[in-house]
């Protein structure tokens, strides 16, 4: 059972900056897809910043140019660099990873973005 543990989260004000960080417990190079998720009470979880296996970063429309994904494979690890936040980026974040019909979840990270 593959493991994802995310650390990172926390409160921030308006315009400030925050980098998340999902630990695999697997060669992250084993997924089909990896990525960032969010969501709100009463909303679905949305996609945020996912990379495919083939290594494209899709970015939804509202954080592009203001997040940013990395990796780190040696410690098999993914990274969300969140700047210029805004007050709609409250929000759990979540990391989510995919491999056939598996999906794999982490706990969660609580961002709030208020003054």
């Amino acid at each position: 059972q593959v493991q994802l543990a995310e650390s990172g989260g926390g409160l921030v004000q308006p315009g400030g900056s925050l980098r998340l960080s999902c630990a695999a417990s697997d060669n992250i190079l084993r997924f089909d897809r990896m990525g960032w998720y969010r969501q709100v009470p009463g909303k679905e979880r949305e996609s945020v910043a996912v990379i495919s296996g083939g290594g494209t970063i899709t970015y939804a429309d509202s954080v592009r140019g203001r997040f940013a994904f990395s990796r780190s494979l040696a410690k098999n690890t993914a990274y969300l660099q969140m700047n210029s936040l805004e007050p709609e980026d409250t929000a759990v974040y979540y990391c989510g990873a995919f491999r056939g019909d598996a999906n794999y979840w982490g706990q969660g990270t609580q961002v709030t973005v208020s003054s």
